[in-house]
């Protein structure tokens, strides 16, 4: 639950703002971008044992979607090394490369299992060969490899990962994508992608041209309105996974599903012109909506 193009829902598209998090070195730069997503990464309500392991978790889904989006080279052999990484970890051997290094002692103490990390591996690997998505059915099994797996890993950290939680999150999780989808429609089709599903462009007769344009059109707008809607259903039907933890679990998911609800809020506001505008959400709103999902309201 917790990027340009594909991303896992932990990686928000790179802003052009000040300091840009692509010149900062290390650690800074994580924290820098760590702080322009759509919800608190690892938020300061939490102990310092839950930051670090949300953290290097997040530093992972960073440089895989890093290798997938912008990676000079090979980016299928670079991603790769990310899985060969993996082999090293669960076969108890050394990893001293960052942020494998920190990722190694959240997987040992955690005890998290490996097929998320693949599946993120995966839906950058997809991302190299596929741009287009027919159907709204095919975009949910990418959202299967690019988003859910993270809410697994999240609820694996608070050692709340359950059969029943896992599949409320996949709801949250998708309905996360889906809203940086949005969020992202212009900055996607410059990059070539687009995580529109070509039956709902029909649907709406907006053309693929009609996504690189300075404005949205009516269409454009009617269309992204439409893909909110369906997030913020998603969001709507797991919200009762928020309701079924406790202690710190609840507080780290009651924050990642209100920025998502912040965020379909802030599209709403911009009236969905995605093209021309630039719609996050605010701190104040996005923790006004956490505080009221952990009390039991929405």
């Amino acid at each position: 639950m917790a990027g340009t193009t594909g991303r896992s829902i932990f990686v928000a598209r790179d802003a052009d703002r000040s300091p840009s998090p692509r010149e900062q070195p290390g650690d800074e730069g994580l924290r820098i971008k760590a702080r322009n997503e759509n919800f608190p990464v690892a938020s300061v309500l939490l102990p310092r044992a839950h930051r670090r392991h949300l953290t290097a978790l997040y530093g992972f889904a960073r440089t895989v979607d890093d290798i997938g989006d912008e990676a000079p080279g090979n980016r299928m052999a670079l991603l790769d090394q990310a899985a060969h990484q993996l082999d090293r970890i669960y076969s108890g051997r050394l990893t001293p490369e960052s942020p494998y290094r920190e990722l190694s002692a959240t997987i040992r103490e955690c005890d998290l299992p490996r097929g998320p990390f693949d599946r993120l591996i995966q839906a950058n690997r997809q991302d190299q060969v596929v741009t287009r998505y027919a159907t709204y059915a095919n975009l949910r099994s990418y959202c299967a490899l690019s988003a859910d797996p993270v809410g697994e890993l999240v609820l694996g950290i608070f050692g709340a990962a359950t059969p029943a939680r896992i599949a409320l999150s996949d709801r949250v999780c998708t309905a996360l994508q889906l809203l940086e989808h949005a969020q992202d429609v212009g900055e996607d089709a410059t990059a070539g992608r687009i995580y529109l599903p070509t039956e709902d462009l029909m649907r709406f007769r907006v053309d693929e041209a009609d996504l690189l344009a300075p404005a949205a059109t009516r269409g454009v707008r009617a269309l992204v309105g439409f893909e909110v809607q369906r997030a913020v259903r998603l969001l709507d039907e797991g919200t009762a996974l928020v309701a079924s933890l406790q202690g710190f679990a609840k507080v780290a998911v009651a924050g990642y599903v209100a920025g998502g609800l912040a965020t379909a809020e802030a599209l709403a506001a911009a009236e969905f012109d995605v093209l021309g505008r630039d719609p996050r959400p605010g701190r104040r709103r996005t923790a006004t909506l956490a505080l009221g999902l952990w009390r039991g309201r929405r």
